[in-house]
C-alpha cells in the first residue's frame, strides 16, 4: 500500500462509510478516551488477521473486544456478577475485563485461549460508530507493535499510514494510557493484570476484595498472552529511556546536551533545548495525557537518550510508572 491512510472527520456521512467498511472486513483505526485503536469486526478472523499484519503484531498477543451496550457483553463472553459489578460501574471507561469467551469470537482475537478481553469505550464518536457498525469490534492500539502508543490520529498516521487506509479522526485522547485490566476469569479471585485510570482502590471499593497483583511480566513474546500490554518491554521509543525517582535541575544542568531531560512539572530556572515537562504543575491527569505524546516528539529529535522522572504515590501514579518501565526496559 503506497498512498498515505485518509482521515476522516466524524460527520455523520463518514460514520456511515466507516461502519460499512468495518462490516465489510476493513481495519479503521479509531480515537478512544485512552489510546487510538486499529479497529475490526471482532466476529470476522479474516479482518482481525488484518491488524496483526498491519501493526506486525505476534499472533500470541490478545486483542481487546469493544462493545457498544452492556447488553453485548453476554454476545462475546460469560459474565459473572463481580463482571457486571464493575461493569455498572466503570462502564463505558477505560476498564477492560477479562472473561470466559463464546465461541463465536474467534481465536486470533484471544490468543487461542478460551478467554476475551472486553472494553465499553466512553469516546463519544466511537461510540457512535460501534452502534452504526452493529458488531463488535476488536482493537488493539493503531501503532506499529511494541511502539509508543498513538494519542491523535497524526500519530496514526505517522506509523501505520503506509499499511492503513482509513484513520478516524477524534481528537486528542482525553486519558491518554492503555485501559485498566482486570482477570474476572476467577471472580473469587480477581487479578490486575495492567493498571490504569481506573485504580486498584476503586476496583477494591466495588468488589469488596482486594485485587491480586499480576503474575510477573514475561519477556517472551511467543507466549500466549492472557491480555495485551503485558510484555516486559512496551510502549517503547527507539531512543534508550532511563528513569528517575526525581531529576535535580542541577544533573540536568551539568548533564550531556545530546540527551534530553523529561520532569513531570516545569522546572523552575531551567530551559534549554534539551528540558521539558509532562504538565505545567505535575498535575498527574496532564501526566498521563501528554506522557506518549511527548515520548514521540523526543523520539524524533536525536537525542541519544531520554532522562523521565517517575511519578510519586499510587493510583494513577502506578500506571504512569507501568508504562515508563516498559518503555525503559531492554
Amino acid at each position: 500500500m503506497n498512498s498515505s491512510a485518509r482521515i476522516y472527520r466524524g460527520t455523520p456521512r463518514n460514520l456511515a462509510r466507516l461502519a460499512r467498511l468495518l462490516r465489510a472486513g476493513e481495519p479503521v483505526a479509531v480515537p478512544t478516551e485512552t489510546v487510538y485503536g486499529l479497529a475490526a469486526n471482532a466476529l470476522d478472523a479474516r479482518a482481525c488477521r488484518k491488524i496483526f499484519t498491519a501493526k506486525g503484531r505476534p499472533a500470541s498477543d490478545p486483542l481487546i473486544v469493544h462493545i457498544h451496550s452492556l447488553a453485548q457483553l453476554a454476545d462475546v463472553a460469560q459474565p459473572n456478577a463481580a463482571a457486571l459489578r464493575l461493569a455498572r460501574a466503570f462502564w463505558p471507561g477505560a476498564l477492560t475485563l477479562v472473561l470466559p469467551k463464546k465461541p463465536v469470537v474467534p481465536g486470533i482475537v484471544s490468543a487461542g485461549l478460551p478467554s476475551v478481553a472486553v472494553r465499553m469505550p466512553s469516546h463519544p464518536l466511537f461510540r457512535r460508530l460501534l452502534k452504526l457498525a452493529g458488531v463488535p469490534l476488536a482493537a488493539p492500539s493503531a501503532n506499529p507493535f511494541g511502539y509508543v502508543s498513538p494519542t491523535s490520529a497524526a500519530h496514526v498516521r505517522a506509523g501505520l499510514g503506509k499499511k492503513i487506509r482509513h484513520i478516524l479522526d477524534g481528537g486528542p485522547c482525553t486519558i491518554g494510557l492503555e485501559s485498566t485490566i482486570v482477570d474476572l476469569r476467577n471472580p473469587r479471585a480477581p487479578r490486575l493484570l495492567r493498571p490504569g485510570a481506573v485504580t486498584q482502590a476503586q476496583l477494591k471499593r466495588v468488589l469488596g476484595v482486594p485485587l491480586r497483583a499480576a503474575a510477573k511480566t514475561t519477556v517472551q513474546p511467543a507466549v500466549a498472552q492472557l491480555a495485551p500490554g503485558l510484555l516486559a518491554r512496551h510502549y517503547s521509543p527507539r531512543t534508550p529511556v532511563t528513569l528517575h525517582q526525581k531529576i535535580s535541575p542541577t544533573a540536568a544542568r551539568r548533564g550531556p546536551a545530546g540527551e534530553a531531560w523529561v520532569f513531570l512539572a516545569k522546572p523552575r530556572a531551567l530551559t534549554g533545548k534539551n528540558i521539558f515537562w509532562l504538565d505545567t504543575h505535575g498535575r498527574l491527569p496532564g501526566v498521563a495525557r501528554r506522557l506518549f505524546h511527548v515520548l514521540r516528539l523526543l523520539d524524533g529529535k536525536n537525542f541519544s537518550r531520554l532522562h523521565v522522572e517517575l511519578a510519586p504515590g499510587e493510583g494513577l501514579a502506578t500506571a504512569i510508572n507501568d508504562r515508563l518501565r516498559r518503555a525503559a526496559a531492554r
